[in-house]
């Protein structure tokens, strides 16, 4: 399965980062390879827990997401 995540610099210089399509789906990490490598696992884990509770596993089927720029 493929999510888009939102990944964040803190300013500490660490990372969080985020999938919007898996609610409370969030990790950390001090670099951003470690922070992307926590939420493939966190992500892993996620859908796990919908399967072993007979849950639907959320897909991004059907949405779209752009960067938009405003002035």
């Amino acid at each position: 399965m493929r999510y888009t995540v939102v990944l964040e610099q803190e300013e500490d210089g660490g990372y969080v980062v985020s999938v919007p399509a898996l609610p409370g789906c969030v990790s950390q990490g001090d670099t951003r390879a470690e922070a992307l490598n926590n939420i493939r696992e966190a992500i892993e884990l996620y859908v796990e827990d919908c399967r072993e509770a007979g849950d639907p596993i959320p897909t991004e089927a059907g949405k779209e997401f752009v960067e938009v720029e405003a002035a």
